[in-house]
């Protein structure tokens, strides 16, 4: 690719590239590319200017100068990328360029005879929405709207009610691309974070296919904690089927044999064969936006109350202007007082603040699935973590393997990886990767796996059963037993390590152990999270409590409670709730879903099990935890700038309501100043949050 270096600073590089335009599927196909470049850690292309800002680490400048180059967009062979946001944004973008080009174009070059015309049959929809709110008995902001809108034509002041209509025309824009936005970035995370799935072919062997490979017609296998990538039918199995973001069920379905499954519903328990019925991509996404688009969890309760309260204000707009023409007899007096519109500067400012933050927070590697979210951060007072995968690494390694009873340390690590890529979590990966890295490959030998949330996994090999999980589950559940040979070995098991127990027919054969090192920024983040006014900051384990108290004290959390299951994560949470505190959780595994529902926000890591990313209401990236030290100072940053903007709405036009009723300011003086309020209101709440 030929490209030019436009800019460049510390850990950041702007380039142009030589091409006269770049189209959607050409701008997502280089951001592709570059984010997975190892050194990139950002990237914003541009497709109307061909550039791309790059935010990467500048030791490996030469590397990333030398990828640059070798890109080519049609031989690179990338998957097909859709529905990335850049299209609507594009469409906004236009439509708000036009909408600003029509009026100053009519307004300096289109003779006043028209412009008058056309601003009379503009105000129709305004007039007749605000007639239908006053048959319907109520005082709300489109009858204030109308009002002024028709009152400004009757006294011939054209130019004002044009005013009026551009900025609530802007007002309306705005507010529909914050919702579109929302939508947008919901779907997105619901419906692209499967790209892999197990094929059953017709030998009834399980396979792991790419999504993109599989058609119409074929089978896949659906387990627990698995979200559901494509349209079907149930063939096999059942299962009780989270379908809330679908169809807005709270409860979990019971699906059978023949039974209908949608597309980004999620397994919560059970195993299930579906028949394919539709590829992806057809509808998946369609389907998606049109069930969540009317979500009340787009709006935040700020911006909810801001409407509220400019409705509420509009009966005594209506009455300052009687009572001060009642009062001075002047006409002037009184619609100047009309002309001031709480609704404008709120629908537009409110909107454009929440849209901004959305937008700084994407560029921060953070999904935020509506502006209520980044509300409840701001006011969150306890955050509480998991471990494996959260404060640890999404990838714990296999230090070694302990056998027991005289077996093979490769064929053990074989048999545990064989399990445990059935269902992905941190630890079953670093099993199955200790597996690869040692080129043990394997068949498919044992029968059906069964999954234990928290505890671990359960299959049979030649009619023996095998137990891969807990202490708790291997030992006191299953009831298994250490060979007496070897108990002196397993007493000196290595401490510092977490322990994976495996054992076929009734006795423990290994133990894998895995390290899992701390995320280098979390006790950094940890203490800036209390720096910023968290008061609470605790961290729940299914691990044992060695393990527990080891990463807590190296961490710095308030408190720590090791071996919980899922439900006592929840139950906590909900005890958290009892004394007053709002609450946060991050986590990443299936175990975690519960607490992640039952807290005020949920946060998943992006690169954690689907329905951990399904239920949460916020995703960030897995390789950076103080991503969310970035999200508190946003979140709170967005609560001060829509309070601020509320207060000063109401007390810009408050006075400018008191100075027209005093015959200081005429009427088209206050619209003046309204209408300019509302602009460097709005203007104002485009610029970013947190300064870098």
């Amino acid at each position: 690719m030929k490209c030019k270096i436009m800019h460049e600073s510390k850990n950041r590089i702007r380039i142009h590239v030589y091409r006269k335009y770049m189209t959607f599927e050409e701008a997502d196909k280089l951001e592709s590319y570059i984010l997975r470049l190892d050194m990139v850690k950002s990237v914003n292309v541009n497709e109307r200017t061909s550039d791309a800002v790059i935010g990467y680490d500048d030791r490996h400048r030469s590397e990333l100068v030398r990828a640059l180059s070798e890109f080519d967009f049609e031989a690179c062979d990338l998957p097909e990328i859709t529905h990335t946001g850049r299209e609507i944004r594009h469409e906004y973008e236009d439509r708000m360029f036009w909408h600003i080009a029509r009026r100053f174009t009519s307004r300096w070059f289109m003779p006043f005879s028209i412009r008058r015309i056309i601003t009379v049959i503009k105000s129709v929809p305004y007039i007749v929405k605000g007639l239908k709110t006053l048959k319907d008995h109520r005082l709300e902001v489109p009858l204030l709207d109308a009002t002024s809108i028709a009152v400004s034509i009757l006294m011939g002041d054209f130019d004002t009610a044009g005013s009026v209509m551009f900025l609530l025309g802007v007002g309306d824009i705005m507010e529909e691309w914050t919702h579109k936005k929302s939508v947008d970035d919901l779907a997105r995370a619901m419906s692209l974070n499967v790209d892999r799935v197990w094929l059953v072919t017709e030998s009834g062997e399980e396979v792991l296919t790419g999504i993109n490979e599989v058609k119409a017609g074929d089978r896949f296998v659906v387990r627990m904690g698995n979200m559901i990538p494509l349209d079907g039918v149930v063939t096999d199995g059942e299962a009780l089927i989270n379908q809330a973001s679908i169809t807005g069920e709270s409860m979990p379905v019971e699906k059978h044999k023949g039974a209908y499954i949608y597309a980004g519903t999620v397994c919560d328990e059970g195993e299930i064969t579906v028949e394919v019925k539709k590829s992806a991509g057809e509808g998946q996404y369609d389907r998606v936006v049109h069930m969540i688009e009317e979500s009340e969890k787009l709006k935040s309760a700020t911006e909810d109350k801001a409407f509220k309260m400019a409705d509420k204000l509009v009966p005594y707009t209506f009455g300052a202007t009687a009572l001060t023409y009642l009062l001075t007899r002047n006409v002037t007096r009184a619609v100047s007082i009309l002309m001031v519109d709480f609704c404008c500067a709120l629908k537009l400012s409110m909107p454009i603040a929440v849209l901004s933050a959305m937008r700084e927070a994407g560029q921060h590697n953070v999904s935020v699935k509506g502006g209520k979210f980044l509300e409840a951060v701001a006011e969150a007072d306890t955050i509480i973590f998991d471990k494996t995968g959260t404060l640890t690494h999404a990838c714990p390694t296999v230090k070694d393997v302990v056998t027991f009873g005289g077996e093979d340390k490769d064929e053990m690590l074989r048999l545990a990886a064989c399990l445990e890529e059935h269902y992905p979590h941190s630890m079953a990966n670093a099993v199955v990767k200790a597996a690869e890295d040692k080129g043990l490959t394997h068949e498919e030998k044992h029968t059906r796996v069964e999954y234990v949330v928290a505890h671990g996994i359960a299959s049979t090999i030649d009619d023996k059963k095998v137990v891969v999980g807990s202490y708790h589950f291997v030992f006191e559940d299953e009831g298994c037993v250490i060979p007496d040979e070897d108990k002196a070995r397993f007493e000196s098991l290595p401490e510092q390590y977490s322990h994976l127990y495996m054992a076929i027919g009734g006795r423990l054969v290994a133990v894998i152990l895995i390290e899992d090192p701390l995320k280098t920024e979390a006790s950094a983040t940890v203490r800036q999270l209390h720096e910023l006014g968290m008061d609470k900051i605790v961290m729940l384990t299914g691990d044992s409590d060695r393990v527990a108290g080891r990463i807590a004290e190296q961490v710095g959390v308030d408190d720590y409670i090791s071996q919980v299951l899922p439900e006592d994560k929840a139950a906590y949470i909900r005890r958290e709730h009892e004394h007053g505190r709002k609450v946060i959780m991050i986590g990443d595994g299936v175990n975690d879903s519960p607490a992640l529902s039952e807290a005020d926000v949920g946060i998943a890591i992006n690169s954690g099990a689907a329905i951990a990313r399904e239920i949460a209401d916020i995703t960030i990236g897995a390789d950076d935890l103080s991503t969310l030290v970035f999200l508190r100072r946003l979140s709170v940053a967005l609560s001060e700038r829509t309070r601020g903007n509320y207060r000063k709405v109401l007390s810009f036009n408050s006075i400018l309501i008191l100075l027209g009723a005093l015959g200081v300011l005429p009427a088209t003086t206050t619209a003046l100043l309204h209408n300019g309020s509302t602009i460097m209101f709005s203007l104002q709440s485009m610029t970013n949050l947190v300064d870098e």
